[in-house]
């Protein structure tokens, strides 16, 4: 797509005097007392910034996890709820990294993308008053995605002049290391003369992040989980509460299935050095599963195969198994079997391509007589109708490209398929 070039709010002509200096910096300090008294999250995160006016360079406002940067002229004519709001804006990019989660994308279409999150949460929540003269960035369609998410669809769908039609930005979402590793004075921050917008080394950044986690942490535990948007909520317990990913999990289950002791007859290499004879674990019975590959979505080819590949590397432990593999969309497809014998898993050709019944597979297993120790469903978690008979056997499901990364499934365990951590 043509890079976009879509501008953040102009702001009014209004001559700064000392006089509105004054105001604006009183209706900025009311609206944080507001926060803190409606919404105690974003008000203790806000104490936490350094107000600093930034008129001759920041048009709007802007932050760096450690100051809140304004411009009068923007404020001045602005409600202290719709302050609030703006505010709260600042502090959800701090939350969600959205500072440094750029990489190589396009900058403008990040940057729309990092509004829709943000703005979507605000006004769903009532955190402030939108503010009436700025068609900002919000779309529900996009509750729950990622920014990355959002940036894939946008950058895809629309050109230059579509996305000016979508939106303004509410802030200036500045590129904070750019050329940050140069011309530093030490301390991290670059020189910079009177007026020039400020920017960090990688290494400012990273002691940036950290302090911007450990607000986090300490102004949800004064908060309340009760009184955190959900998206938070789900931070906060990925931080203190640390998921087992997918990996672990199925591992985890895959053993499971078995019966485990320990022998003598196969010595740890453990205890060669030693002289002495350590036991190893003897796997006792074979590992029976079946996995079904979702062809009717989102998973490309590619995906499956790695998935396959993971299986693989776990099965690779064990001694002895059978697994039946199919791929499936509304029937299913090339079902074949693989043991310790004929290991070649990832010689499988996945297949299908129509539209979605996850039933289709519970009716499979019934009519041929397939009742697996463990059944695992690589799917998108975009089901037609039903997730399946729940009654039948213990089910895996592992969700890959949903953009609701809370999505449980009726019945069975539920693991979402991660390259990496992602949030909003």
């Amino acid at each position: 797509m043509t890079v976009a070039t879509t501008e953040a709010v102009e702001t009014p002509e209004i001559e700064v005097t000392d006089e509105l200096r004054r105001e604006v910096l009183d209706k900025i300090i009311v609206a944080r007392v507001g926060l803190l008294m409606r919404h105690p999250f974003f008000g203790n995160m806000a104490t936490r910034l350094k107000v600093v006016e930034a008129t001759d360079w920041c048009p709007t406002a802007a932050t760096d996890g450690r100051h809140l940067y304004y411009s009068v002229p923007f404020f001045a004519n602005m409600t202290n709820k719709e302050v609030e709001f703006v505010i709260a804006h600042e502090i959800l990019h701090c939350v969600y990294d959205h500072m440094t989660r750029r990489e190589k994308r396009d900058p403008q279409v990040h940057n729309i993308a990092a509004d829709y999150i943000v703005n979507n949460i605000l006004v769903r929540d009532k955190i402030g008053d939108k503010p009436k003269d700025i068609p900002i960035f919000q779309d529900f369609k996009y509750d729950g995605w990622t920014s990355e998410e959002v940036y894939d669809e946008i950058f895809s769908k629309y050109d230059e002049e579509e996305l000016k039609q979508l939106g303004q930005l509410l802030d200036e979402h500045i590129d904070w290391d750019k050329d940050g590793d140069d011309q530093s004075n030490g301390g991290g921050k670059k020189q910079k003369k009177q007026g020039d917008k400020p920017s960090y080394s990688k290494e400012e950044l990273r002691k940036i992040r950290d302090e911007i986690k450990e607000s986090m942490m300490s102004s949800a535990q004064s908060t309340g989980a009760g009184n955190l948007p959900k998206e938070i909520q789900r931070m906060i317990k990925e931080l203190t509460e640390p998921k087992m990913n997918w990996r672990e999990l199925l591992q985890q289950q895959i053993q499971s299935t078995i019966k485990n002791d320990f022998t003598f007859s196969r010595p740890s290499r453990k205890g060669w050095h030693t002289g002495a004879i350590l036991p190893g674990l003897n796997f006792q019975d074979t590992i029976d599963l079946c996995i079904a590959i979702d062809m009717s979505g989102s998973i490309s080819n590619e995906q499956a195969q790695v998935f396959l590949s993971e299986v693989k590397s776990i099965m690779d432990q064990y001694q002895d198994y059978q697994i039946k593999i199919w791929c499936f969309d509304t029937e299913v497809y090339n079902e074949q079997d693989f043991d310790a014998a004929n290991d070649d898993l990832l010689s499988y050709e996945v297949q299908g391509g129509g539209g979605t019944d996850f039933d289709t597979n519970w009716r499979y297993m019934k009519d041929n007589d397939i009742v697996p120790k463990k059944f695992i469903m690589f799917t998108d978690g975009y089901t037609w109708d039903s997730w399946g008979d729940a009654d039948y056997c213990d089910t895996i499901f592992v969700i890959h490209s949903h953009h609701n990364k809370d999505l449980e499934a009726p019945f069975g365990i539920t693991t979402h398929y991660e390259n990496k951590t992602k949030s909003a």
